[in-house]
């Protein structure tokens, strides 16, 4: 389906209020960006924020004084796990429990060939979920490559990749989190201990917030959309949408039904100059990865220069008018650090003069480069 204009403009809207440095667009959506109250409210706009990328600047020293995405989660307004697709993602703390809830028991089923492979049966989980309980019980965190340790001197990591798999089951039932980022790098917690007072939702009640928060900000967006973001059943879909629908609007594109929050018509109008204009976004940003349907933002031609080889791994990207326009990445490093853009076909000269700006206003980078 080719999305018309209504909906590449609106399709801006979560690009209004990002910056480049961000660790998407959308986790600043709802204010801007500012403070570490500002950053959880963002990402709780959107439910979650893809945060496969940790090389790319998720904040600064500067963004850890003023708050940001860091001060949200060196307070345990935000945490970072695997809520759905299997892919890492900024989530409001409170809020992962009843995520979990609606998708891990399906995410594990479908990895039991995957741990048959590795040699992790119920008996090693159980003994895995006791290290990591004796080690983190009472406040403590761990480094994944603390946590690696450990488990390689209880001899749990005896195959290749069977660390991650431990650690990804262990928190697809509620055990662990991704919490505070200490030198760069997140420190691994116990989740019930982090997020003490986690919100209880009812099984339809948590299906429609989840709808909600997505069409707040992702629509206009399809349920095939939604359905392909969350990898729900299409019966969990159609209980989600029916909790949701009272408080979204519904409108036809193309012959088919986008779904939008009443104010994203007004939040457009306010921002379309900032929409429209040239932002660095990093890999794995929301704006591309959000919908299932992404001809709106990405030219069909390019996918694969966002993508290569359709190998999952989302490269950084430049868009210009709601639209991808090239990829940018980081060369050199130290003083020497900078950022080469690459247009699909050319940028114009007020792009290019864009592009430079915003590279002049990015941070160094958060983790390992």
């Amino acid at each position: 389906m080719l999305r018309t204009t209504a909906t590449e403009d609106a399709a801006t809207t979560a690009t209004a209020a990002a910056d480049g440095g961000a660790i998407t667009s959308t986790a600043a959506v709802a204010d801007g960006g500012a403070a570490a109250v500002a950053a959880a409210d963002g990402v709780t706009a959107t439910t979650t924020a893809t945060a496969a990328d940790t090389t790319t600047p998720i904040a600064s020293d500067a963004d850890a004084a003023d708050g940001g995405i860091v001060g949200a989660l060196a307070v345990g307004e935000v945490v970072r796990s695997w809520p759905m697709r299997g892919t890492l993602h900024l989530v409001p703390a409170e809020d992962l429990g009843w995520m979990l809830s609606l998708t891990s028991e399906r995410l594990i089923a479908g990895a039991a060939r995957r741990r048959q492979q590795l040699g992790i049966d119920e008996p090693m989980l159980h003994r895995a979920a006791e290290v990591v309980q004796e080690a983190l019980r009472g406040g403590g965190s761990l480094s994944r490559t603390e946590l690696m340790a450990l488990w390689e001197r209880a001899g749990l990591l005896e195959a290749g990749q069977r660390g991650y798999h431990l650690l990804w089951n262990l928190s697809q039932r509620g055990l662990t989190c991704f919490g505070p980022l200490v030198g760069g790098e997140q420190r691994i917690v116990l989740l019930d201990e982090w997020v003490p007072r986690p919100r209880a939702l009812e099984r339809d009640e948590a299906l429609g917030e989840w709808a909600l928060r997505y069409f707040r900000g992702h629509g206009p967006a399809t349920r095939k959309d939604f359905m392909w973001w969350t990898k729900l059943t299409g019966k969990e879909v159609t209980a989600a949408l029916a909790v949701a629908r009272p408080q979204l609007e519904v409108i036809d594109v193309d012959g088919a039904d986008h779904f939008l929050d009443p104010a994203t018509p007004q939040l457009l109008e306010e921002n379309r100059r900032a929409a429209r204009g040239v932002l660095l976004l990093p890999g794995f940003d929301e704006l591309i990865l959000g919908y299932q349907d992404r001809s709106a933002t990405l030219p069909a031609e390019h996918a694969d220069r966002i993508v290569p080889g359709g190998n999952g791994m989302f490269r950084p990207t430049v868009v210009a008018g709601g639209r991808v326009v090239g990829t940018w990445r980081r060369t050199g490093s130290g003083t020497r650090r900078r950022i080469e853009a690459e247009p699909f076909t050319t940028f114009t000269q007020a792009v290019e003069r864009a592009v430079a700006r915003r590279a002049g206003t990015f941070p160094a980078p958060v983790g390992p480069s």
